[in-house]
């Protein structure tokens, strides 16, 4: 072989070994789908968690996280976002966004209240959260008509529930387990029917159970109320939260309180269901820490439990 012919060879050779190292557009493609998937396997649940707590209960209108993710943003799966970074932008923190309801109190000034209450809230819903939601309680008829309306969590909002307040009341004598507990089969269809209640029979069935499983804890206890708070020594508890996430679905106590609850013949008294049911009742204070009403539901929670409760009047 001549010189120029070798020295051909030996370039020829050095190309074709680089055109090797170069990868393959398809063979990348094909390696990086079994690390990234493009399609995402959508999970879904019977109960939506969320739907359970006084902060995460309404709707998505009515939620600080809904206009924190753009339209582009809903289209691209998660999976292409990760490798490939959208364009840098300051967007806020959907849990930590500062949304607020704004009204004039007696001096003039902006009440801040928990992220949780918008300018989209209803009024019943706010006035819940002004003046109920953190109070303690310790009566036995308004601590059997939270631990009810709780449990109607599994089926409607806050605001769906409050706006039906009174006519569940009325229906229910008041929410008096001596009473409750008395109800036979034709007050339970004749409630299940009644259309603006919109409760099923086998809701208010539970209602009725755990009126009867009530009055076995009075007479072991002296009162439902010494019974549950005894769980938390008579005394709330304060917790002193920044943000909405920061905020649990469940407790260590709920689900303590949750179990011996379900031993005791109780129903719809899951461990989300009880802290939801804990925070309405004061026996924990979630008040977010810039909340106004923070600190005088926490100044409550240091009070006698028998003065907390005509200060309730709920």
């Amino acid at each position: 072989m001549s010189r120029g012919n070798v020295k051909r060879h030996v370039l020829e050779k050095s190309r074709g070994f680089k055109e090797k190292e170069k990868p393959n557009p398809s063979f990348l493609s094909r390696h990086l789908k079994k690390v990234y998937p493009f399609v995402l396997n959508k999970s879904t649940s019977s109960l939506s968690l969320s739907s359970l707590s006084l902060s995460l209960s309404q709707n998505s209108n009515d939620s600080p996280l809904a206009d924190s993710i753009s339209p582009l943003d809903q289209k691209t799966p998660l999976s292409l976002r990760r490798i490939v970074p959208p364009e840098k932008k300051e967007v806020p923190v959907p849990v930590a966004k500062n949304v607020q309801q704004h009204s004039l109190d007696s001096s003039g000034g902006d009440l801040k209240r928990c992220n949780w209450i918008t300018k989209n809230s209803d009024k019943v819903y706010v006035l819940f959260h002004d003046e109920h939601w953190g109070v303690p309680v310790d009566e036995d008829n308004q601590l059997f008509e939270l631990l009810s309306m709780a449990g109607m969590l599994m089926d409607y909002n806050w605001t769906e529930i409050l706006k039906r307040k009174e006519l569940l009341r009325e229906t229910f004598a008041g929410f008096d387990p001596n009473t409750v507990a008395k109800m036979g089969e034709k007050e339970i269809t004749e409630i299940a029917s009644n259309k603006a209640l919109m409760l099923a029979e086998s809701r208010v069935r539970c209602i009725v159970d755990n009126a009867k499983c009530i009055l076995k804890i009075v007479r072991e206890y002296g009162s439902f109320s010494c019974f549950l708070w005894g769980y938390v020594n008579d005394t709330p508890i304060i917790n002193r939260y920044r943000y909405p996430r920061h905020v649990p679905l469940r407790s260590p106590k709920s689900e303590a309180i949750s179990r011996d609850l379900l031993k005791r013949g109780f129903r719809l008294v899951g461990p989300v269901i009880v802290y939801a049911f804990m925070q309405a009742a004061g026996m924990t204070i979630d008040h977010l820490v810039d909340c106004f009403r923070f600190s005088e539901c926490a100044s409550l929670a240091e009070m006698p439990l028998s003065r907390t409760s005509s200060m309730n009047m709920y």
